[in-house]
């Protein structure tokens, strides 16, 4: 119980990840900027107090630099995401990974999918057109273009995944907090980078800012993820699964009380859609992994 417990309240925190990004009102690559380097810097000397490694080789390093392109990639399009359709719809879209995982294991690893997948796969994308494709053709540019970026933000989450497990697949591989705290700190400096050559301002001149700043990187990118990663081995995976379900959900939910989107009926359906078909589409994949450990 304490296990369960524990994972909701990560997914909880996590789940507030989008909601400090719109408060905030910085550059999408300035708030992502703040967030890996506090959480990077944070986690880094977590290890370094535990006395944990830090080095393996030059080669290591530069497969973790690619990790850190792709969550880049991810935190770029994602920030931008929520500008446009609010910290809601950008998260859910983000959790879209599910099925471009599965596609590249289908293409490349000649894995099978089954059924639930297929059911999952029929599911989210009719709950998606609930949310959004009724009125697809009433959305501003904006808006659509948003929906565009979430769905990429997928891809690049997709990279990220893919890389870090061929990372942490290695034998002799740092623990999953130092590479965390590596690729953070390797991915604020790419961001920085893109903020200062695209001329984004990195001043935060607001109380709110600062605070909403502090809370990405210390209770999502650092108490929030070592929850997970600590918890999840802990619990059966296709629990695990169900619970991390809460964060778009209560992203969802923070969205409609924090900054009064808009919500019918269709709305309702469609999220409960969507969930329930990323939840289906990944039973086949949990319960290999269960079967493996």
């Amino acid at each position: 119980m304490k296990s369960v417990l524990t994972m909701l309240f990560a997914a909880f925190l996590i789940s507030t990840s989008s909601v400090w990004v719109r408060l905030a009102e910085l550059a999408p690559s300035v708030s992502g900027f703040y967030r890996m380097a506090i959480g990077g810097v944070l986690l880094i000397a977590i290890c370094l107090f535990q006395k944990r490694r830090l080095w393996v080789s030059g080669q290591y390093l530069s497969q973790l630099f690619l990790v850190a392109v792709f969550f880049a990639a991810d935190l770029w399009l994602w920030h931008r995401s929520i500008l446009y359709v609010g910290p809601g719809l950008a998260t859910v879209l983000g959790n879209f990974q599910v099925f471009f995982m599965t596609l590249f294991g289908v293409l490349f690893l000649n894995e099978k999918i089954g059924w639930r997948f297929l059911l999952g796969l029929a599911l989210t994308f009719f709950g998606l057109f609930l949310l959004v494709g009724m009125h697809w053709s009433e959305l501003d540019a904006d808006y659509r273009m948003g929906v565009f970026y979430g769905i990429a933000t997928a891809l690049a989450y997709t990279g990220f995944m893919l890389s870090l497990r061929r990372v942490q697949g290695q034998k002799g591989a740092l623990t999953a907090m130092a590479n965390l705290g590596l690729m953070s700190v390797m991915c604020a400096l790419i961001l920085l980078l893109e903020a200062l050559l695209t001329g984004q301002n990195l001043m935060i001149t607001t109380v709110t800012a600062l605070g909403s700043m502090l809370a990405l990187g210390v209770l999502c990118q650092v108490i929030g993820w070592v929850m997970i990663t600590r918890t999840m081995p802990l619990l059966p995976v296709s629990i695990v699964g169900l619970l991390l379900l809460l964060q778009p959900a209560l992203s969802m939910v923070w969205d409609v009380l924090f900054f009064d989107r808009p919500m019918g009926s269709n709305d309702y359906w469609g999220l409960l859609l969507v969930l329930s078909g990323i939840y289906l589409a990944t039973l086949k994949a949990r319960r290999q992994k269960a079967t493996h450990n």
